[in-house]
C-alpha cells in the first residue's frame, strides 16, 4: 500500500489525532492536505498551544482541548500519540474506532527496507551509528521515529533502494502489527514502570519488534542480556547475537583481544579494535556490536573503522561539555534510569563527581548503590529521588562513608561540583531518574546543565 492509497482509504471518514507533538503535527497537516476530517485532541488548552491552535483551526481542524480531551472519542480512526498508553483509548476502541499511530501507518506504507532499533539503553546511539554507517557507505537514509523525527509525511520522497532507520520506544511498539526487516534489541531492564502496568507488559511491548518478522528478516539481540536472549526465540527471522565474551559459538559479534570480531557460519574476522572507538564506555562497544550486526553485508569493515574513529557521540549521552582547569564536564542527561547511570559510571577509569536525582519512574535504585560506592568520589543529589539514591548507596554492602551532599537546584549542584573538583577530575550529570520533576524532558535538563557549565568563569 502506498501513502496515497492509505490517504484515499480515509476519504469520508472522521479521524482524531491525539496529541499535538513532534510526531503528530506533520501527521495532522498530511491528513488535512488530503482533505480528511480531523479532530485534534490535546490535554493542553488553547492558550497553552498558542498560535499553533489558531493555525490548526485555520487549516480546518476541529480542536478538542483540555483535561477531558479523551472524552467522547468516536471517530472512525484514532491516531494515538506515542506516550499515551492504549488503555486510555479502550472506550473508543469498544465504540468501533480503529486505534493506530503515525509509526504503524509508516510501517504499512514505507517503500524501502526498515531497520528498527529498541531497548532500554543505547537505542539512540545505536540508531545514530547505524544511520551514519549506511550514509558513509553511500546509502540514502531516512532517520526517524523515537529519535525525534516523524517520517510518515515524508514517505513520498522515499525510494525503494533507500533505507529507513527508526528508533522505536515501548509505547510505539505496544500496538504494532508489523516488524522491521532488521530488528535490533539492544538490552532490556526495568524502565518506564511508572506508565507500563508492570515489567511483563514492558517486555511484551518490546517483543513486538521481533514478533511479526518473516523468515528472510534479520534480528539482532544481546546475548549477554537474559531477557533479550529469551526474546530472540520470538522471531521467525535470522538471529545475529552480540556478546562481550569470546566463548560462545554464535553468529554475530563477539569480543576477542580487545577487538570486535564477526562470526557467520563458522567463518570469523576481526572488524574493529575497540581502541578505534572514539566515544567512551563499555556500553558503546556493545552499541557498535549491535550496529555492525545490523549493517553486515551493507557496509564494509573499513568504513566501520573510519566511522568509529571520528564519531563523537550523540548529545546528552556522556557528551563532553567542557574542559576547564583540568576538569572534564560530561552531560549524560539521557540517563533517566539506574542502568543508564551505571553504564555511564563504568565508562571512566577514575572515580567521578556525580550529579544525580530527578523524578521517580517506578524502578529500584538498589543496583545503583554498589556501583556508586565503587566509582564515585563525591555524590551530589538534587530532586525527588535524592533520598532513594542515598538509601541505595548507604545500605549497599560496600558503603564506606562516601561523601553525599544534597542541593536544591542545578545551579547549586554545578557550583558545588566546581568548588570540589580538582585537576584530573571528571564531573558528570547522570541523574538515574526522569526529568519531569523540573524539566519538560531530558533534553531541556541537559541544555540547562550545559549552559551552567559553560557559564563558569575561565
Amino acid at each position: 500500500m502506498t501513502i496515497q492509497e492509505y490517504l484515499q482509504s480515509l476519504q469520508g471518514k472522521r479521524v482524531a489525532v491525539i496529541g499535538v507533538g513532534v510526531s503528530n503535527t506533520p501527521l495532522i497537516r498530511l491528513l488535512r492536505g488530503a482533505d480528511i476530517d480531523v479532530t485534534v485532541c490535546d490535554k493542553k488548552d488553547k492558550a497553552a498551544l498558542g498560535t499553533l491552535a489558531d493555525e490548526l483551526e485555520a487549516e480546518g481542524c476541529r480542536l478538542h482541548l483540555g483535561e477531558d480531551y479523551l472524552e467522547g472519542l468516536d471517530q472512525d480512526v484514532v491516531f494515538r500519540t506515542p506516550g499515551l498508553h492504549p488503555r486510555y483509548l479502550e472506550v473508543a476502541r469498544r465504540r468501533g474506532s480503529q486505534i493506530t499511530s503515525e509509526m504503524e501507518v509508516f510501517f504499512a506504507v514505507c517503500p524501502c527496507p526498515i531497520i528498527g532499533i529498541t531497548g532500554s539503553d543505547g537505542k539512540t546511539t545505536t540508531t545514530t551509528i547505524i544511520a551514519g554507517l549506511l550514509r558513509t557507505a553511500g546509502k540514502t537514509v531516512h532517520l526517524g521515529g523515537n529519535i525525534g523525527h516523524p517520517l510518515l509525511a515524508e514517505t513520498e520522497t522515499i525510494q525503494p533502494e533507500d533505507v529507513a532507520v527508526v528508533e522505536l520506544s515501548s509505547f510505539q511498539l505496544m500496538t504494532m502489527k508489523e516488524s522491521p526487516a532488521t530488528a535490533v534489541l539492544t538490552n532490556l531492564a526495568p524502565n518506564h514502570l511508572d506508565i507500563h502496568t508492570d515489567m511483563e507488559e514492558y517486555v511484551e511491548a518490546k517483543a513486538a519488534i521481533l514478533s511479526h518478522q518473516e523468515p528472510d528478516n534479520r534480528a539482532v539481540c544481546n546475548w549477554d542480556n537474559e531477557i533479550t536472549r529469551e526474546l530472540s526465540h520470538r522471531t521467525s527471522g535470522n538471529v545475529k547475537y552480540f556478546t562481550m565474551t569470546d566463548n560462545l559459538d554464535i553468529d554475530g559479534c563477539f569480543l576477542r583481544n580487545d577487538a570486535i570480531w564477526y562470526r557467520s557460519q563458522g567463518a570469523e574476522r576481526e572488524i574493529l579494535p575497540i581502541s578505534d572507538i572514539l566515544i567512551p564506555g563499555r556500553h558503546n562497544v556493545e552499541n557498535y556490536m549491535a550496529a555492525i550486526c545490523a549493517v553486515e553485508g551493507l557496509v564494509s569493515d573499513e568504513i566501520i573503522r573510519e566511522f568509529a574513529r571520528t564519531f563523537g557521540g550523540v548529545e546528552h549521552r556522556i557528551e563532553l561539555v567542557r574542559r576547564r582547569h583540568g576538569v572534564r564536564w560530561y552531560n549524560d542527561s539521557i540517563a533517566s534510569s539506574p542502568s543508564r547511570t551505571i553504564a555511564g559510571l563504568l565508562s571512566f577509569s577514575q572515580p567521578v563527581i556525580l550529579i544525580a536525582g530527578g523524578k521517580d519512574k517506578g524502578v529500584s535504585y538498589e543496583p545503583l548503590g554498589p556501583v556508586i560506592n565503587d566509582h564515585v568520589k563525591l555524590l551530589i543529589l538534587c530532586g525527588a529521588t535524592a533520598e532513594a539514591i542515598r538509601k541505595a548507596v548507604t545500605e549497599a554492602a560496600n558503603y564506606q562513608g562516601l561523601n553525599i551532599l544534597e542541593v536544591e537546584d542545578y545551579p547549586s549542584a554545578v557550583a558545588l561540583a566546581d568548588s570540589k573538583a580538582v585537576d584530573g577530575d571528571v564531573v558528570m550529570l547522570s541523574p538515574a531518574s526522569t526529568s519531569f520533576d523540573r524539566f519538560r524532558n531530558f533534553e531541556e535538563r541537559g541544555h540547562v546543565f550545559k549552559d551552567l557549565v559553560m557559564a563558569l568563569p575561565e
